[in-house]
């Protein structure tokens, strides 16, 4: 499979990495001192493209792909709200689209751990629920876009929580998520249901970047060839 990485950083060098131990090619790298060269022509040579950049420039490829006929799996994150315009302009092109917050594997068993949780502490209302993550200096968006899909998630779930809050939550109908900035620190996400009687507590701690850029690949491999807009729950027939 011939791969065009738009977003070159340690990201970008670890799925490279992985694409290439796995057989693939590395036909365009797009980086912040290149970008002229994200052209049409130039994107047209990959079979997909793998977009890990930035809230600021994460759309614009993306639509850039959709409208050049190429498949894009994108890692980017901090920018939920033009998700559904892109996905739009992928089915209206006809083309083939994959976003997650996060391309763990660990992570993406570790999301279905949580929305069952949540479905369960429904019925408890003794129980208070916050969360804690922690990412490495250079993470742009705080809280980390695993962070506020957790918390989403909840949200779905637990009819006593309406919004999140990056910080203390004063709201009781808010869920707090306090992020910290340390390394080095590949991601950790902990979701915590405290009581005066007990805690429950979820953690996912990612040892390196290894299992990000491997399941990027995953992804990249699933969606070759498919028309749609898929998730990793497709990727790795989680809950089917």
């Amino acid at each position: 499979m011939k791969i065009a990485l738009i977003g070159y950083g340690k990201m970008g060098h670890m799925i490279e990495e992985t694409a290439l131990s796995r057989g693939h090619s590395i036909v365009l790298k797009i980086h912040i001192g290149n970008t002229e060269e994200l052209t049409e022509e130039n994107l047209r040579r990959a079979d997909v493209a793998i977009e890990f950049t930035g809230p600021d420039s994460a759309f614009a490829n993306v639509m850039r792909c959709l409208d050049w006929g190429v498949p894009v799996v994108s890692g980017s994150t901090g920018w939920n709200d033009s998700l559904p315009e892109a996905k739009e302009r992928c089915w209206e092109k006809k083309g083939s689209f994959l976003h997650a917050s996060n391309f763990s594997i660990g992570v993406n068993i570790f999301f279905e751990i949580n929305r069952q949780l949540a479905k369960l502490m429904n019925s408890q209302p003794s129980y208070d629920v916050f969360m804690k993550e922690i990412h490495h200096t250079e993470k742009k968006d705080a809280p980390s876009g695993t962070a506020v899909t957790l918390a989403e998630q909840i949200i779905s779930q637990l009819d006593r929580k309406t919004s999140w809050v990056n910080g203390p939550a004063k709201d009781p109908q808010k869920i707090s998520i306090i992020s910290e900035r340390t390394d080095p620190a590949p991601g950790t996400h902990m979701v915590q249901y405290t009581s005066e009687v007990d805690d429950i507590e979820i953690i996912h701690t990612a040892h390196n970047r290894k299992g990000f850029a491997l399941g990027a690949i995953l992804a990249a491999e699933y969606i070759a060839g498919k028309k749609g807009v898929f998730s990793m729950k497709d990727v790795l027939a989680i809950g089917q």
